[in-house]
């Protein structure tokens, strides 16, 4: 059963510059793995953005936001060769879906200077 969704929207351009005035924003947000992805590619700041994206949609799916224990860490987009990104949760997210006996399934796009990201969190019992 579909326990929650998530969408976010963000700004390739105002991320860039909010990285770029708080220089340990990255590594406070985006795991070793996805700062390497990103960097690799012709335009970085789209998939940094695309994965911002999908950390933000993760947490309103789970329903938690900011507040509720999990961080931005604790969600790790994966890419695994050609196939869809998925997600990686740890710590307070991971424990949310584990209990739950769930999963989270993402989908990333940008275009026109936007990254945006779906996020469905799914459960085989009901949410508390």
């Amino acid at each position: 059963m579909v326990a929650g969704i998530g969408v976010d929207i963000v700004d390739v351009q105002d991320l860039r510059r909010r990285m770029a005035r708080s220089p340990g924003l990255e590594e406070r947000v985006f795991d070793p793995s996805e700062s390497a992805w990103c960097r690799g590619m012709a335009e970085p700041w789209q998939h940094f953005a695309a994965r911002f994206a999908a950390k933000e949609a993760v947490m309103k799916a789970l329903g938690t936001g900011w507040a509720g224990g999990v961080a931005f860490r604790d969600i790790v987009v994966v890419r695994d060769g050609d196939g869809p990104p998925t997600v990686a949760l740890h710590g307070e997210a991971g424990r949310r879906v584990e209990a739950a006996g769930g999963r989270v399934t993402i989908s990333l796009s940008h275009a026109g200077g936007m990254a945006i990201a779906f996020a469905v969190f799914e459960t085989v019992e009901v949410p508390a």
